[in-house]
């Protein structure tokens, strides 16, 4: 089947914060060939380009994108076992969270704990997905990916992905020259679950027996659920990007200035193993610390009453609002802390940086 063009759609009902402008044009690519297709087009018509996948990291400005946006739509997955290691090699398009659900189903340890996400395959190793103590990045064996300059596909190993806290050679320096095609994982095949993350160790405690994969992914997803971070029709509080801030990683200067200011205001400042191997400090605990409690909000945008780092739309609110908001929490938190919060989210539309 040909590929399909459409004209003028709406992106907003394409994303998890749903708030933005059309497409100029819209593709959704069902395989390589496709992606190839949309490429060839876009630069038929010299329109830009824009990657669109799950639409759960993003914000798309209320103007909209002038080009053409690819949806990867490329989905199914297969593994094959090998010596306790299990290979699952999934499409781009591929929903996270039932891909996930499917390894843990098949008793491989590895992903466990980034259940819930949302979003698509395509995009974990962009940004190295990661949740509760995993990341993909320890996981992830390859990554196929199209060159848009040459329209070849280019096979990427762990080592070439560069991964690092939320970042990879895809959104750093190889950021818009590629088309993520097909994710490979190599989980454990009847490994055990991770539980570093304390709400984990909270949730099961006093337990007799260790949990079991499953048992891990359904509280990783009541805890998701609790704090507003899982995508439930109806719930305002998870029409969100996800958390808008990185956990900010400080030189042990600035820490020291942290807590030195931390002091004169009698706080304490969060600390537990999973931040102090990288002087990592609490994005959240930062937002609240600076006057936007949990709730807080204006008009149709606000911080999720169950998670101080989600920003949400609250009916109809507009790009504009969301990132004014944004732009708000990011101002007191340098003035009372120092600290020059990084938003999580992409910005798309014509200007963004």
């Amino acid at each position: 089947m040909a590929m399909k063009i459409q004209e003028n759609v709406s992106l907003a009902p394409l994303t998890t914060l749903r708030v933005g402008g059309p497409a100029r044009y819209f593709v959704e690519a069902l395989n390589a060939d496709d992606v190839r297709d949309a490429i060839k087009f876009a630069q038929s018509q010299a329109s830009p380009l824009f990657v669109l996948g799950g639409g759960s990291n993003l914000v798309v400005l209320d103007s909209g994108w002038p080009g053409l946006v690819l949806k990867v739509a490329i989905r199914g997955f297969n593994h094959r076992h090998g010596h306790k290691v299990a290979y699952f090699d999934a499409g781009a398009g591929e929903d996270w969270d039932g891909f996930v659900s499917a390894t843990v189903a098949h008793h491989c340890a590895g992903l466990e704990c980034l259940s819930g996400i949302p979003g698509s395959v395509g995009g974990t190793p962009v940004q190295n997905v990661g949740a509760y103590g995993q990341e993909v990045s320890q996981t992830i064996e390859t990554v196929e990916a199209i060159e848009i300059a040459t329209l070849e596909t280019r096979e990427f190993d762990k080592e070439d992905c560069k991964f690092n806290y939320r970042t990879s050679v895809f959104n750093t320096t190889e950021r818009g020259k590629y088309v993520i095609a097909r994710v490979s994982y190599a989980l454990i095949h009847g490994g055990a679950p991770r539980l570093e993350y304390a709400d984990l160790k909270r949730h099961f405690a006093g337990w007799s027996e260790a949990p079991s994969l499953s048992q891990v992914r359904e509280a990783v997803r009541k805890i998701r659920a609790s704090k507003g971070m899982l995508i439930v029709p109806g719930d305002e509080d998870s029409r969100s990007a996800g958390s808008f801030f990185k956990n900010p990683i400080l030189s042990d200067d600035q820490f020291a200035e942290v807590m030195k200011r931390a002091a004169t205001k009698n706080l304490e400042v969060p600390s537990y193993p999973a931040l102090e191997k990288q002087r990592k400090l609490s994005a959240a605990w930062l937002v609240e610390h600076s006057g936007f409690a949990k709730g807080y909000g204006f008009g149709q945008v606000g911080i999720s009453r169950r998670h101080a780092l989600a920003i949400v739309n609250r009916g109809n609110a507009t790009a504009s609002e969301v990132l004014a908001l944004k732009d708000q929490i990011q101002q007191r938190v340098k003035d009372i802390w120092g600290i020059s919060l990084e938003p999580e989210p992409v910005v798309v539309g014509p200007g963004a940086s």
